[in-house]
């Protein structure tokens, strides 16, 4: 069976480059089709994509390329449907809400998108940059918009079966595309059950991508506010990370980019990871901390309500408000924590492994292949 691999594009390390990795993982001699691949934004994780066979569009001999990621978006579409993939039998298009990736030329391959979520900028979900505070952008920005809506929907028709990351983005796709689609959650690198943490539990913790969707910022406001220890870890997006340290008050300690390692290290020694993305997608920085015991403070938004399991694993909060997230806190510093036991956020973890996400995903691709 000959397989293709599409990715919008690869410049930072997140949750859906998790999945395109554990993809390659699978069919390890695939070729992975992108826009721009830019390894020097990757940070620690550059090396894992060092020996791939990546092909990418002709955008990666344009100069300052990494800042022109948003606006590329205007052109991504005819790039892709210029992709020729005939040649294959099936085409694995990882869709990370960024461009229309799925308009290629798929001939008779068996074309599967696995959709992390349609894309944010064009319905009305938070985005990592403020671009409407601008006048001029935001009339401009708002016309392309509409085209782009239209060929959003176009490409979404040329997919053959939709699989999304969480029920959330099951609706997302249905509502948007006119579409069904099955759930397979995205794979969460567990950590070694032989490795030892220090479990010490006397601070907070929040982080991953350090974008304005995340709402980190009401984990720095809060936890200014009470004086509570609270390290911050992740790559900073859009000027994101200085407003932050601006709010920030002497018990906030922000970590940068760290590895897999230091960021399991820093997870087991928190009291709580807390979590205040507003409509995520899935979240899989939750389901890693509570793979090394660490109970769950979330906002009742999106694909973590899926994952983390109310007075076992974690509590939520309902407003993205510096009040609604201090009373989590408080309720939870107070009577919650001492019902959450580290096997139960373990035990919940071990669902979203990559094993099983791997055996999931092959299933479902051999299933349609043979059909």
């Amino acid at each position: 069976m000959k397989v293709a691999i599409v990715h919008d594009y690869i410049k930072e390390y997140g949750g859906a480059e998790r999945v395109l990795e554990t993809l390659h993982e699978i069919w390890p001699k695939a070729p992975v089709y992108t826009t721009v691949y830019l390894p020097r934004f990757l940070g620690p994780h550059k090396e894992r994509f060092s020996k791939w066979d990546i092909r990418t569009s002709f955008l990666q001999w344009i100069p300052m390329k990494g800042k022109l990621i948003s606006p590329f978006r205007v052109i991504t579409p005819s790039i892709f449907k210029n992709m020729d993939f005939s040649k294959y039998d099936v085409v694995i298009v990882s869709a990370t809400g960024a461009y229309t990736p799925n308009l290629i030329k798929k001939g008779k391959a068996v074309h599967v998108c696995y959709c992390h979520t349609p894309p944010r900028y064009l319905y009305g979900y938070p985005t990592a940059r403020n671009w409407k505070n601008n006048v001029v952008f935001r009339v401009l920005g708002e016309v392309a918009n509409h085209f782009l809506r239209m060929t959003d929907f176009e490409s979404a028709q040329n997919v053959d079966y939709f699989i999304a990351n969480s029920k959330e983005v099951v609706a997302r796709i249905e509502k948007f595309y006119r579409r069904d689609s099955t759930v397979i959650y995205p794979p969460v690198e567990l950590p070694a059950s032989n490795l030892q943490y220090s479990t010490s539990r006397n601070y907070y913790l929040t982080g991953g991508r350090l974008a304005r969707p995340k709402r980190i910022d009401l984990a720095v406001k809060v936890c200014t506010k009470l004086n509570l220890p609270l390290k911050v870890f992740g790559k900073e997006f859009a000027g994101y990370g200085e407003e932050l340290r601006k709010m920030a008050g002497p018990t906030v300690e922000f970590l940068g980019e760290i590895s897999d390692e230091e960021k399991f290290r820093v997870m087991a020694g928190a009291k709580a990871f807390i979590f205040p993305a507003e409509f995520e997608d899935f979240g899989i920085t939750p389901v890693e901390a509570m793979a090394v015991g660490t109970p769950v403070i979330a906002l009742r938004s999106g694909g973590v309500k899926e994952s983390v399991i109310e007075g076992k694993t974690g509590v939520f909060f309902d407003e993205p408000t510096v009040e609604s997230l201090s009373s989590a806190i408080r309720h939870f510093d107070k009577s919650i924590h001492r019902s959450i036991t580290s096997e139960a956020c373990i035990a919940q973890a071990k669902k979203f492994s990559k094993e099983r996400f791997k055996k999931e995903i092959s299933a479902f691709v051999n299933s349609k292949v043979s059909k």
